[in-house]
C-alpha cells in the first residue's frame, strides 16, 4: 500500500473510550484518492505513486495534463474540461510499483487504528504580528527611561560591518500560513464506509484545509 493519503480537515469533536474518558479528535475526510500516474525508475529515475483528491470542474491545463491517462480511462461520456482532481501529490509505496495502475482507488484503510501518523497542513494565517507574538521575544527593559520599548525587537544588526540587516533576522512580519507537520498523532478510529479518519489531538490548518497524512517517519514507542 501507499504510505500516505490526502484528506480534508472537517473539524474537531470528542469521543468516549471504554473507560468513559473523553478523547479530543480531529475528523478528517481521508480520500477516496485515485492513482493519477506512476513514477518508475526507468522513466523518471525514481519510484512513486501520484494520487489525486477532490473532484473539481475548474482545472488548469497543467493539472489536466497530469491526469490525461485517468481522464481517458474514466472520462467516457464526461467532458475533459469539467472533470478532474484538484489536489495532486506524490507518495511513496511499500509494494512493488508494478502493483499499482492508474485509476486505482485508495481509502483510509491504508492505516490501522492506534497507528501513529504524521499530518502535514497549512497553518492558519494570523496577519502581521510583532516579534513578541511571532518569535516569542520577551521585549525590552521596563525601566531606565525605556518607556516605548516594551514590545520592540531591540538591535537588528551592527553598523559599518556588515552595514546591513542579515538575511533571516527575526523581525515583525506575516505570521502563520506556513507548511506545518505534526508528528506521531494516533489514529483513534477509521470509518472506511464514509472515508473518515479520527486522529487524536489537533492538526494544522483551518476547517476545509488540505492535509497529507502519512505513516509516522519516527514513531515513538
Amino acid at each position: 500500500m501507499v504510505n500516505a493519503i490526502l484528506g480534508k480537515k472537517l473539524g474537531m469533536t470528542q469521543i468516549f473510550n471504554e473507560k468513559g474518558e473523553a478523547i479530543p479528535v480531529t475528523v478528517v475526510q481521508a480520500g477516496p484518492c485515485k492513482v493519477v500516474d506512476i513514477r518508475t525508475q526507468d522513466k523518471n529515475g525514481y519510484e512513486a505513486v501520484q494520487i489525486g483528491f477532490e473532484e473539481s470542474a475548474r482545472l488548469k491545463k497543467p493539472q489536466r495534463g497530469h491526469q490525461k491517462e485517468l481522464l481517458r480511462i474514466e472520462g467516457e461520456g464526461i467532458s475533459a474540461k469539467t472533470y478532474g482532481l484538484k489536489f495532486l501529490r506524490e507518495v511513496e509505496a511499500t509494494n512493488p510499483i508494478a502493483d499499482y495502475k492508474v485509476g486505482d482507488e485508495i481509502g483510509p484503510d491504508v492505516f490501522k487504528e492506534n497507528e501513529l501518523v504524521d499530518v502535514t497542513g497549512t497553518s492558519k494565517g494570523k496577519g502581521f504580528a510583532g516579534v513578541m507574538k511571532r518569535h516569542n521575544f520577551h521585549g525590552g527593559p521596563k525601566t531606565h527611561g525605556q518607556s516605548d520599548r516594551r514590545r520592540a525587537p531591540g538591535s537588528i544588526g551592527a553598523g559599518t560591518t556588515p552595514g546591513r540587516v542579515v538575511k533571516g533576522m527575526r523581525m515583525a512580519g506575516h505570521m502563520g500560513q506556513d507548511r506545518v507537520t505534526v508528528h506521531n498523532l494516533k489514529v483513534v478510529k477509521i470509518d472506511t464506509e464514509n472515508s473518515l479518519i479520527l486522529i487524536r489531538g489537533a492538526v494544522p490548518g483551518a476547517d476545509g484545509g488540505l492535509l497529507v497524512i502519512r505513516k509516522a517517519v519516527k514513531p515513538v514507542k
